[in-house]
């Protein structure tokens, strides 16, 4: 994960929703505590060895979703000519990263599209990244296509002369 972080899906979208999607369909949910201590590298030694081995598992999963979500991305900002991996990472990747990984994993349930929050922050983040793509859409302040003076593309285009060498020594 070089874009967003397992602390960061810990604060959101947060451990208990992604040991709702993330266990697999035939185990025990893991309990959110134990998903809560495998994302930010806490004590698991509480639980047993086949509830480590379930949130493993899960975090597997979850890895699995955002190296996903982090191709897309990396396949609409290779389009538009970006040196990849991004260093220092914008925050609206991150945030793009997330939306499109909290996608992957629930992609599976049921429900109308149309009133989903989480299919329209997963639209929303494909729409940015086509406009990114396109040209039309920066990535702030921190973008390296922007502050890069090796990357800008600068050129002088002028009317042919009127007067050249030649044409003036008649004049002498």
């Amino acid at each position: 994960m070089q874009y967003i972080t397992a602390v960061a899906l810990a604060e959101r979208p947060g451990a208990r929703e992604l040991a709702q999607v993330a266990t697999a369909e035939h185990l025990r949910m893991v309990p959110f505590e134990l998903m809560e201590a495998t994302l930010r590298g806490g004590d698991r030694s509480t639980w047993t060895a086949d509830q480590v081995a379930a949130a493993d598992d899960a975090l597997q999963r979850i890895e699995e979703a955002v190296g996903q979500a982090e191709s897309m991305v990396d396949g609409f900002l290779a389009r538009r000519g970006y040196p990849l991996p991004l260093s220092p990472v914008p925050e609206l990747v991150t945030g793009w990263v997330r939306d499109i990984a909290r996608y992957l994993l629930h992609k599976d349930r049921g429900g109308q599209a149309a009133d989903d929050p989480i299919v329209r922050a997963y639209r929303d983040a494909l729409k940015f990244l086509e406009m990114i793509a396109a040209g039309k859409f920066s990535l702030g302040a921190n973008d390296p296509i922007q502050t890069d003076p090796n990357l800008v593309d600068v050129r002088f285009d002028s009317s042919p002369s009127v007067f050249n060498r030649d044409q003036l020594r008649a004049f002498r």
